[in-house]
Order: structure tokens, then sequence, then C-alpha cells
């Protein structure tokens, strides 16, 4: 049987498959290459250039030094309160 080059079974194509992705590790895994490059990097990041570690995540003013903010994984900038490092792309009404 021959292989197909689009589909990569037991691999993901994501930058960080398990920490940055959206997509369920064992969906990545059997999805073809091209199903994961199609979906958005801010979904399922398979660009490199594209990876969020070592950026800050904020969306306005922060009170938190950058070396912080970059060095911080994602989701312990989106918990601090948005006063102090707004990570919130919409703002209340």
């Amino acid at each position: 049987m021959a292989t197909n080059p689009s589909h990569s079974a037991n691999a993901s194509h994501a930058v960080d498959p398990q920490h940055e992705s959206k997509v369920p590790y064992g969906v990545q895994n059997a999805a073809p290459k091209g199903l994961e490059e199609a979906l958005p990097d801010s979904v399922h990041n398979t660009d490199p250039t594209k990876d969020n570690k070592n950026i800050s995540h904020a969306t306005g003013p922060s009170k938190v030094p950058g070396a912080i903010q970059k060095a911080a994984p994602e989701g312990l900038e989106r918990a601090l309160p948005e006063s102090i490092h707004p990570t919130n792309k919409f703002k209340a009404i």
C-alpha cells in the first residue's frame, strides 16, 4: 500500500501540539497535514515563525515588566486582572 505524503499518521504538525493547540492531541495525530495547516494559527499553529512562546499577549498597556510578560505562559498572563495586564481583545460595554 502506498503512503500518502499529505497524511502523516501519529504525527502532529503543530509548533507546540500539547500546549498551544486547541485541537485535541489525538485528533492532531490522525489529521492530514493539509487539514492541520488549513486551521487558523490561533487555533492550531503550524507555522514556526508564529510561535506563541516568548511573546507578550497583552492587548494594551501593562504594569507587568516586558521580560516577565514574554517569559510567562499565556494562561498566567490571561489570569491577571485586566487593570494590571490587559489580554482581552474585546472590551466589556
